[in-house]
């Protein structure tokens, strides 16, 4: 791996960053507040939130096992997202290297970031090797995105490879594991202190079951977390949300059984859905959702839509023609989705 340093863009590394109230006071037992400007009434919104989310993460430490020093907490995973170009990505000079199909907000953030994005297609089984990866480099590639699980062709990507890339490549290689919950591969966030390139991305939206209140996590060494410290806005995280995120994460055991009842659902729906006339293939999956190719990916959409019943079209996604992204949802759910698929044959 290359110095942080020589990652990291010039004026970012420079950057003395904003110091709010809440960051310079480290007082145990105060009990009157008059540095930050607030009203004095309408406790306990009145007061502005922890900047570091320190209670919130030593809550994800106890449930995610990763010490708080690796932890960034962000709105949304896609706050990291964008860091990682706002940190390390000079505009207009460096690149990035994705796999593709995955999920479009590394493109997105890219564009929005004036970095390069070079996607590079996976084989037939969704796959792809380390020696692809590291051949669409060069001497300004920073950062490599791999999501595993993926998105939206559901499958893990071979852990080998992953490694190689992490052992072969001397920039950042971010592993978004969103979906990780419902994959039976150890997550790679327990690796940490091996690859001091990786960063592991996590979210409370999926398997968590709190999409509303916008969550992520990014685990990576203390030193690339100070940077993202750096520029993250003083308070990205409000109270209510690291409130009901404690909330969240203090019944992991509930979770365990959400996710034990949506895994029995997946197969069941694999089955299922493999046998309806319009479909063509379910490809595996190790997410909450499984990408299956039918015979005319648009018109069912159009279908389900007017059936009140809302899947993903994903046929205009690069080899993913003609595939719709279906999540694994409530038994009634699912039953619904076969149901109204069945009856398309009837009435067509």
């Amino acid at each position: 791996m290359r110095p942080l340093e020589q990652l990291t863009r010039k004026n970012i590394w420079n950057l003395a960053p904003y110091s709010c109230a809440r960051n310079e006071f480290s007082g145990a037992n105060a009990t009157v507040f008059l540095d930050a400007n607030e009203n004095p009434y309408g406790n306990p919104l009145n007061r502005y939130p922890d900047p570091l989310q320190q209670d919130l993460k030593k809550k994800i430490e106890q449930v995610k096992g990763i010490p708080a020093d690796y932890t960034f907490v962000g709105n949304g995973s896609d706050e990291a997202i964008d860091l990682m170009y706002r940190c390390f990505c000079e505009p207009k000079a460096d690149n990035v290297v994705a796999i593709e199909p995955t999920y479009g907000m590394y493109k997105v953030c890219a564009d929005i970031n004036d970095v390069e994005y070079r996607p590079v297609l996976l084989d037939e089984t969704y796959q792809i090797t380390a020696a692809k990866l590291l051949a669409a480099c060069n001497k300004h590639t920073k950062v490599i995105w791999i999501c595993s699980p993926n998105n939206p062709t559901g499958n893990d990507i071979n852990r080998e490879e992953i490694i190689k890339v992490l052992t072969g490549f001397d920039g950042l290689v971010v592993v978004d594991e969103a979906y990780s919950d419902f994959s039976r591969q150890r997550p790679l966030r327990f690796e940490l202190p091996r690859y001091p390139n990786l960063v592991v991305l996590n979210t409370l939206s999926k398997a968590w079951a709190s999409a509303a209140i916008r969550l992520g996590m990014a685990f990576a060494s203390p030193q690339i977390i100070d940077i993202f410290n750096k520029v993250k806005y003083p308070y990205n995280i409000n109270l209510l949300t690291q409130q009901q995120a404690i909330k969240v994460l203090s019944d992991p055991f509930e979770v365990d059984r959400w996710i034990q009842l949506i895994m029995q659902e997946r197969s069941r729906m694999l089955e299922a859905f493999s046998l309806l006339p319009v479909c063509e293939k379910v490809y595996p999956t190790d997410a909450n959702f499984f990408l299956a190719k039918v015979s005319d990916a648009q018109g069912i959409y159009d279908y389900l839509v007017k059936r009140g019943i809302i899947v993903r079209n994903r046929t205009r996604v690069q080899l993913c023609h003609n595939c719709l992204r279906i999540t694994i949802g409530t038994r009634n759910e699912n039953n619904e989705l076969i149901g109204a698929l069945r009856q398309m044959r009837v009435e067509s």
